[in-house]
């Protein structure tokens, strides 16, 4: 594909400035771009990179007010449109006939539905239910009973274990783990005996799960991924947690058993949340959180333990301080016993 910056301009409804006529053959980031690369800047953090980068053009904001090398588009929403102008660059995208390879195992108490693929030693286990145009991509294993819905896509080595209930159009990838048991046991004397975990997992549709995540199946009833739920790499989510449709968890954050997270909510890297708890919809939790209480709808928390992000900006301008105020302290302190060694001894007390 090579496209001229007038023609990316056009398709993306944004402005020219600088040389329309430049041809654009690739994508590349703004500090690794060369001559021929279409690049973006989508915050000011990245001005110094504009201002030095090779590209042949960088898409921008319609407001972006910083020095840069290249022609400009400008757009309402960069991140979005260079999003869009990779889907014109990228390969074509791999396609999967539909078929069984002939190393896949199948019981014959399973159900395929119309153009599914299974990929090369790929495991579909008895009562298994695998929706239309779904994609099992080589040695995935499918347990007992499971039920994945139709236009669902499963990278390589995903395991689904038995029961679990997926919808449409969900995609999964590397090394997954969806229904592993919970964590739980109880404890006789200095033994700790493990408690069946006889629930199941239950995922809504046209969410998308990173490699090696791991979903634990409920204890008893469900543990539930709501709909549109999009989940980073490395993420675990333990026994009976529910997540509301439409959140967004980033990498190496882990949910704790039986705690609620209401729709829309974003859960960022590294946060841990611990159990029985209730976040309400519309929450943020910023990255490395602890959280140990509820939180209502709509909070912003940040820090261990998580309080308000205002009250921790505000206490961590004042943590900052303390070497500052130390010093501070240390020197009224000489200063004071410096003042008692000069203070003069008071007179003896007079004979009766």
């Amino acid at each position: 594909m090579t496209l001229t910056v007038a023609e990316i301009a056009q398709r993306l409804n944004g402005k020219v400035e600088g040389n329309t006529e430049a041809l654009i053959t690739r994508l590349a980031g703004i500090r690794e771009a060369q001559e021929g690369d279409l690049s973006f800047v989508a915050t000011p953090h990245y001005a110094g990179a504009a201002a030095a980068t090779r590209a042949t053009a960088v898409i921008v904001n319609e407001d972006w007010n910083r020095s840069c090398s290249a022609t400009l588009i400008r757009v309402k929403n960069a991140d979005k449109a260079f999003a869009e102008a990779a889907q014109w660059f990228a390969p074509p995208a791999i396609q999967f006939a539909p078929g069984i390879h002939p190393t896949a195992i199948v019981d014959h108490d399973a159900k395929l539905g119309r153009d599914v693929f299974l990929g090369p030693y790929s495991i579909v286990e008895p009562g298994a239910a695998i929706g239309e145009g779904s994609i099992i991509c080589a040695h995935c294993y499918i347990g007992h009973g499971a039920v994945i819905g139709a236009d669902c896509k499963l990278y390589p080595h995903v395991s689904i274990r038995e029961y679990t209930r997926m919808g449409s159009r969900v995609i999964i990838h590397n090394g997954a783990v969806i229904g592993s048991d919970g964590f739980g046991y109880t404890q006789e004397g200095a033994v700790r005996k493990k408690i069946p975990q006889i629930g199941i997992v239950v995922i809504g549709d046209d969410v998308e799960i990173g490699a090696n995540v791991t979903i634990d199946r409920a204890r008893f009833g469900q543990t539930r991924i709501g709909n549109g739920v999009k989940m980073d790499n490395l993420i675990q989510i333990a026994h009976n947690v529910v997540i509301g449709d439409n959140c967004v968890i980033v990498a190496q954050a882990g949910i704790s058993g039986s705690t609620m997270i209401g729709d829309r909510s974003i859960i960022a890297g590294q946060a841990g949340i611990v159990g029985h708890l209730v976040l309400g919809p519309d929450v943020i939790v910023a990255a490395q959180s602890g959280v140990t209480k509820d939180i209502p709808a709509g909070a912003f928390v940040f820090g261990s333990p998580a309080m308000p992000y205002e009250k921790f900006t505000k206490l961590h301008a004042h943590m900052m301080r303390l070497p500052e105020l130390k010093e501070k302290l240390a020197a009224m302190e000489a200063r004071l016993a410096k003042l008692e060694q000069a203070k003069p001894a008071p007179p003896p007390p007079k004979s009766v």
